[in-house]
């Protein structure tokens, strides 16, 4: 259980990070919900409840952002025990069709947000006494993937500073584990068919059957084990990257 913690996900509004919201809220966690879709994040806040989620507008790229919301949420929730580096961008493209815009967008995302929030976060951890970190990372920061360049140089490079982190703060109280989800249902994954032509259904069955399990994930299922590695549960873990892909890493 996570009852008297204080969590702070950012891409809180969709997908993964939605989940991850509610799975915290329901073990007990005060939320701070981090995204740039307030009309999303403010329906989550009232889904979720009073007392139990607060949504805080934040744009992961840019690092005074970052510090603004961080600085909201002590200020109304008091401490962070709990950082969720949820928030992420794809774009397909192999090292020829990548925009050197698609490259920084990418990169500001899915390396910088996650940078720019644990630079902020870990000092209060340390202030606090510790706490946990759960970068979102994928099974394509792993390996290899086809026209994903950006992505996967991204999501390892997310792999690598999880290990890192992990090293530097255990010392200090600080826990830093990375899932590394396959395809998951979300709304990025629904763009990335709509890239390649393919309607949601017709993207499905291709995915299953390339998976070793035979489906896609679904985001409660990523959720559940961010909620594990944010927990007590995980105690003794520190500087994992959990493959949740259905197998594919395992070839």
């Amino acid at each position: 259980m996570l009852k008297g913690k204080v969590a702070v996900i950012t891409g809180a509004t969709s997908g993964i990070g939605a989940a991850t919201a509610r799975r915290l809220a329901a073990a007990g966690a005060q939320v701070a919900l981090l995204g740039r879709g307030e009309a999303r994040g403010k329906a989550l806040e009232a889904e979720l409840g009073a007392g139990k989620a607060a949504f805080f507008r934040c744009d992961v790229t840019d690092q005074a952002s970052c510090k603004a919301a961080i600085d909201a949420v002590v200020a109304r929730l008091g401490k962070i025990d709990v950082l969720v580096n949820g928030a992420g961008v794809f774009f397909y493209g192999t090292v020829t069709q990548a925009t050197d815009q698609e490259w920084r967008d990418t990169m500001s995302t899915n390396v910088d947000g996650v940078f720019h929030m644990s630079r902020i976060v870990v000092p209060l951890m340390i202030k606090g006494g510790g706490g946990t970190i759960v970068n979102v990372a994928s099974d394509w920061g792993l390996v290899g993937g086809t026209r994903a360049l950006a992505y996967c140089a991204s999501k390892g490079a997310v792999v690598q500073m999880t290990r890192c982190m992990a090293l530097d703060h255990v010392g200090q109280g600080i826990r830093v584990n990375a899932v590394c989800p396959g395809e998951t249902n979300t709304p990025m994954l629904i763009g990335e068919y709509a890239a390649k032509g393919m309607t949601p259904e017709e993207g499905f069955a291709d995915s299953a059957t390339a998976t070793p399990i035979g489906r896609v994930a679904q985001p409660e299922e990523v959720a559940e084990a961010i909620y594990f590695l944010a927990s007590d549960a995980s105690s003794y873990i520190n500087g994992v990257a959990l493959p949740l892909d259905g197998g594919n890493t395992a070839a």
